[in-house]
């Protein structure tokens, strides 16, 4: 199961996710990152503090909203990885790709 929830932060929007992100629920997280940039959100930190496992799908959801974010000038950042996860992200070659960091206070500074 996952859970997200969007939190304006200025210019910046904060998504956070919690559960597991895979093949049954990629979707949902595919979908709240198109609503944002629907909504003209191109900012995004996501934060993955409460999500315990990412699969391909996930990381495919994932891919496809950084590369709809950047087409429009935006970017999203993943912040607060739990270590499982950034284990996947690291094997799969995503930090080379998206921008991750130990906290959403350091994602959002980023941003300046």
């Amino acid at each position: 199961m996952l859970k997200t929830q969007s939190q304006n932060l200025g210019k910046i929007t904060l998504l956070k996710a919690r559960g597991s992100v895979d093949a049954l629920t990629a979707p949902q997280l595919s979908d709240a990152i198109q609503v944002l940039l629907d909504e003209r959100k191109f900012w995004l930190v996501a934060d993955f503090a409460d999500v315990s496992f990412v699969s391909s799908p996930g990381l495919r959801a994932l891919l496809i909203g950084v590369k709809a974010a950047r087409a429009q000038n935006g970017d999203i950042r993943v912040a607060a990885v739990q270590p499982g996860v950034l284990k996947v992200l690291q094997l799969a070659g995503f930090t080379n790709i998206i921008q991750t960091f130990d906290t959403v206070d350091a994602a959002k500074r980023s941003y300046n």
